[in-house]
């Protein structure tokens, strides 16, 4: 079907002419992002480090003698799979935080972790193949994946995360999916984290039926406490690519990232990359490195973990201050949220009625790939002061009310 003949001046609707694929993508990172700096507005949207956890001065440092040492490098494209001396320094962060060093063909640099999402999407995924993910999930990860004209399955979870055996049972019904995605620490949104005999049981289930596990590690190193499971690839690096990300123990404005995995899977994934943005940021890169190789990452993971502790233990408060009794949560032990459960009440118009008040959050629709709950909400503490923190909870209890009124 030709395009209609527009007259001069006339507005074109280019609607039509936009990829199938497009069909309902309902942009809500776009509108997350909106949020990012909007003022006067008690922000509990964005998974957005605080400010005040930017290495700053450390970074200044660093990056002046980039600029006066290292301009050729830094400020140069690089190698699609990354600069060899920056690969090298995250192999050796990875083999003291997690025990295993990947060998040259089993890591790469990305652009942070939905580059990582984009990667192994255009890599695995022909239209139709199924992918299998936490139900509740990270939005961006349900939005990369469905992209590609993926399948989502979505697989329940409880207190110890994701339930196997609901993975045993989709698979014995005759549905092989062939990607899971897995956010196995301080889960984005529901903060689960996936106890070590589930992590056992996964692997063994995936391994037996060869489905390649994505596992995201963004929230992994804030931990209120610093005790850490052994990660999935550190367990099972035949059959799991780790995605990484800097972004929130660094700064997200590098834009940095890593996958590690099975040889075969990272050298597509660095095929990939070079047809989509080609490298990540050579000065980024550097930065990384230079802070790693500095000493200065677990000093930072120190502070943070300590800084987003006490809001996260705000947060909790001023929910169990403000909130009828039938609303839901789970205590943060790690990471930026808490997922909200708040019966009888659609949380998009909740969303609406507290901005109205000045106050934005996620409503949960948007985290479920297959089936919808829409009573959740996803509540960010990592960016607002306690004192923000207990006065935009009272809001929105002000809007849970006027919502109920009959």
């Amino acid at each position: 079907m030709q395009p209609r003949t527009v007259a001069a001046g006339e507005e074109r609707d280019w609607s039509g002419r936009l990829a199938r694929r497009t069909a309902g993508e309902d942009g809500s990172i776009t509108a997350i992002l909106a949020l990012a700096n909007a003022p006067d507005v008690l922000n509990f949207s964005g998974g957005f480090p605080a400010p005040e956890m930017f290495p700053t001065e450390i970074v200044g440092d660093l990056a002046t003698r980039l600029f006066r040492e290292d301009a050729a490098v830094s400020m140069q494209y690089s190698a699609s799979q990354g600069i060899e001396s920056t690969r090298d320094a995250i192999a050796e962060h990875l083999s003291r935080i997690e025990g295993r060093r990947p060998s040259d063909a089993e890591l790469m640099i990305t652009s942070g972790g939905i580059d990582a999402v984009t990667l192994i999407s255009r890599s695995m995924l022909d239209p139709g193949d199924v992918v299998a993910v936490e139900e509740p999930t990270y939005l961006g990860a349900v939005s990369g994946f469905t992209g590609w004209n993926a399948v989502m399955r979505g697989l329940p979870m409880d207190a110890e995360g994701l339930v196997v055996a609901e993975l045993e049972e989709l698979i014995g019904s005759g549905v092989l999916p062939k990607l899971l995605y897995v956010i196995p620490e301080y889960q984005n949104p529901s903060g689960r984290v996936l106890s070590e005999s589930r992590r056992r049981a996964l692997i063994e289930v995936c391994r037996r039926h060869g489905v390649l596990i994505a596992e995201d590690v963004a929230y992994r190193e804030i931990g209120f406490t610093g005790e850490r499971l052994p990660s999935l690839w550190s367990m099972a690096p035949d059959c799991v690519v780790q995605l990484g990300t800097f972004s929130k123990t660094f700064f997200p404005g590098v834009r940095l990232g890593w996958a590690a995995g099975p040889p075969q899977v990272i050298a597509q994934l660095g095929v990939a990359k070079q047809n989509s943005d080609q490298c990540a940021g050579a000065l980024g890169q550097r930065l990384v490195e230079a802070f790693l190789r500095g000493g200065h990452f677990d000093g930072q993971v120190r502070r943070q973990r300590e800084f987003y502790r006490t809001r996260g233990m705000a947060m909790d408060a001023a929910l169990k201050r403000h909130l009828p009794d039938d609303v839901t949560w789970a205590t943060p032990t790690g990471g930026f949220f808490c997922w909200v459960g708040v019966p009888g009440v659609d949380t998009e118009n909740l969303a609406h009625a507290a901005q109205a008040n000045q106050v934005a959050f996620v409503p949960g629709a948007p985290f479920f790939a297959e089936r919808v709950e829409n009573h959740f909400a996803r509540f960010s503490f990592s960016r607002a002061t306690e004192e923000e923190i207990d006065e935009g909870i009272a809001r929105i209890a002000q809007a849970i009310e006027s919502l109920r009124a009959p």
